[in-house]
């Protein structure tokens, strides 16, 4: 796989061992002197019981449901490596979703290959795999669910060009980008984004708390929780406040004050007045805690 995506790849030349140490898949255990093969390693390569072995919560489920919604139309129960996992949950997604003609650069390629393979290789690579629950992909009539457990570093809405990429599991997403499973780390959401425009005509959710979720909408429709647009009758203060917490959504009133140039008694006016129209609350403590903004109808 990483012969056909990048035939010089310096991997290419080293035996096998010398493979596994260079990629950090075989490591010496600092604390106790011991080598051998990593738990990144079982999940991108180790056969399926010694993978239960190892980690007997580890699932990922594929469902359907646009008929039965209390059960499923189809069902993927997956406890393979990574590798085979990611395959089997692209399979299921062309299985059950449509593609649309659509060119790039007078080269034909599949929107829903683009789509796709963004958020599976997200699920895979950033999933906590020390947290029992396991990872879902539902496809309903209108949309697209995926979840998976969480270890967060930020919380809240995720949007192009206002976060900063962190990889949960480094070493599993240099192999996922390694055999063009998925582009360099932070390009997957701006991909996502960008090609289901044309896919859908619609806007991805990314959301992260302590389980991810990504929202893909298959029908026209403005998520309710995305602030594409706000009411008219917000001063100009009360916008600026919400174009700070779009940017950082752990921002400080003593920051906004400064960034605004006016008190922070002003700030918390703005602030009590926008939580009384429904557009923004606060969630968790003063200092641990965070916004989110909601969409209010005019």
């Amino acid at each position: 796989m990483i012969r056909n995506n990048r035939p010089n790849h310096p991997w290419l030349s080293l035996g096998r061992m010398d493979f596994f140490r260079a990629a950090g898949l075989y490591r010496v255990d600092i604390k106790t002197g011991k080598e051998g093969f990593t738990q990144a390693a079982l999940l991108l390569f180790g056969k399926e019981e010694m993978i239960q072995s190892a980690i007997p919560h580890y699932k990922t489920d594929a469902v359907l449901k646009r008929e039965n919604i209390n059960r499923y139309d189809d069902r993927e129960n997956i406890r393979c490596n990574l590798v085979d996992a990611y395959s089997i949950l692209m399979n299921f997604v062309a299985k059950h979703l449509p593609d649309k003609f659509y060119l790039q650069n007078d080269t034909r390629v599949s929107l829903r290959e683009k789509i796709f393979r963004e958020v599976i290789a997200n699920l895979l690579m950033h999933r906590e795999y020390t947290n029992a629950d396991p990872a879902t992909l539902v496809i309903y009539k209108d949309t697209v669910v995926i979840k998976n457990p969480n270890r967060p570093r930020l919380h809240g809405f995720l949007i192009p060009g206002h976060f900063e990429p962190f990889p949960k599991n480094p070493t599993i997403a240099k192999f996922f980008v390694q055999m063009a499973f998925a582009e360099d780390l932070g390009t997957g959401i701006n991909n996502v984004y960008h090609f289901l425009k044309h896919y859908a005509g619609t806007q991805p959710v990314f959301k992260e708390e302590d389980t991810f979720t990504v929202e893909i909408p298959l029908v026209k429709k403005v998520p309710d929780e995305v602030p594409d647009e706000v009411p008219d009758d917000l001063s100009h203060n009360q916008l600026k406040i919400i174009e700070l917490i779009k940017l950082n959504n752990t921002i400080s009133m003593s920051q906004m004050a400064t960034k605004i140039g006016i008190s922070k008694r002003k700030i918390l006016d703005n602030l009590n007045r926008l939580k009384d129209k429904n557009i923004i609350k606060r969630v968790g403590k003063t200092k641990s805690g965070y916004w989110e903004i909601f969409h209010d109808a005019k």
